[in-house]
């Protein structure tokens, strides 16, 4: 019992409380207490040590039945608490492995080593009934597994969907929305406020039902998003060549690649000014310094976009530092410029940027 936090096993230890049965006064004055009362004993200790007691594992009828017998209980003697916790510390080191939670349990301590079909089976199995909470495991998933569901699913369904999720994640799947969808969901989200808690189980439960449901995808994003992350790093000569190809092959799929792809000359259109500072302090100096001072064409216009943005005393050390650089090589200027945007794109996945949405042409 010693630290600040009540095990597992100690709480389920607590869990065989009933209401039968009194207390008696033994020869040597010590009290004879009850299960329920050496339950409600060690918890008032555990709370009056710090402890921190994950009781809502146990079920409600056990929660209300320790409440009522503490709420029933005055004063224990010292010499009836050190016989109580001997008892209990004696019960504690007699335990080899635990097992609890039934099924739910059980995948929680499997994890991950099960298969996706199997894991998927046995959580269909443990059903609406299920002790876990369905959010934990629906906010975990990606944007492009839970846009097909918020597409599909009534106007309030996605309402409380987006809610339960983080305003990272709500904010990108709004955003892959058509506009007047978008717009009914968003005013959906107001009118959450009423729905009752089990509502929101239930919904969770059935929405993860679905996903569990879905065939496994070979692939974590679509082919849009796959060819776009791959053009992202590639030569701009490779990836113009690429883009040529896919016009002539299929100039819809072209587009949509083309607003998927997010390269240095895309900063002035997807980074909001604002941004600009907090950009650059993610990226290493001496590869800024070299994206900016061998920036060309198209490119120049990004390197001028981040100067504009940033204070004028910071713009003219950097300037001062592009002037003192050699000849710069293509190759290596394309290199410091592809780390840009690799750290633009790293702080966008861990939802410190949004990237402003591309136009239709």
């Amino acid at each position: 019992m010693q630290g600040s936090y009540a095990s597992e096993t100690e709480v389920n230890a607590i869990a065989p409380i009933n209401t039968a049965g009194g207390q008696s006064v033994l020869p040597s004055g010590r009290i004879s207490l009850t299960r329920p009362q050496k339950a409600a004993v060690i918890v008032r200790l555990l709370l009056s040590e710090g402890a921190s007691l994950p009781l809502a594992q146990l079920s409600d009828e056990v929660q209300t039945a320790l409440t009522e017998q503490m709420a029933a209980m005055k004063t224990v003697d010292r010499a009836t608490l050190s016989d109580v916790v001997e008892e209990f510390c004696q019960s504690l080191d007699e335990v080899g492995l635990a097992f609890h939670g039934g099924l739910d349990g059980a995948l929680t301590i499997l994890g991950g080593h099960l298969s996706s079909g199997a894991a998927n089976r046995l959580r269909r199995i443990a059903g609406a009934n299920s002790r876990l909470d369905p959010w934990e495991r629906i906010s975990g998933l990606s944007a492009e597994h839970l846009l097909p569901v918020l597409e599909d699913e009534s106007t309030e369904v996605a309402a409380v969907l987006l809610s339960k999720l983080s305003v990272s994640k709500a904010a990108e799947l709004l955003g892959k929305l058509p506009g007047d969808r978008a717009r009914r969901v968003a005013y959906a989200v107001s009118l959450t406020g009423n729905v009752a808690p089990d509502m929101v189980q239930r919904i969770g439960h059935s929405l993860a039902g679905q996903l569990d449901a879905a065939p496994p995808r070979a692939f974590d994003s679509g082919p849009v998003e796959r060819v776009g992350a791959i053009l992202n790093f590639s030569p701009a000569a490779t990836r113009n060549a690429v883009l040529q190809g896919l016009d002539e092959e299929d100039a819809v799929f072209a587009d949509q690649v083309r607003k998927a792809i997010f390269t240095f000359t895309n900063i002035p259109q997807r980074i909001d000014p604002r941004d600009v500072p907090k950009v650059l302090r993610n990226i290493d100096q001496t590869k800024l310094i070299t994206a900016l001072a061998g920036a060309k064409g198209e490119n120049a216009k990004s390197a001028e976009f981040i100067l504009a943005n940033i204070s004028q005393r910071m713009a003219g050390n950097l300037r001062d530092e592009m002037v003192n650089l050699t000849r710069i090589k293509d190759k290596d200027a394309e290199d410091a410029m592809s780390a840009v945007v690799a750290a633009i794109r790293e702080m966008e996945a861990a939802g410190e940027l949004f990237l402003v949405a591309q136009e239709d042409a």
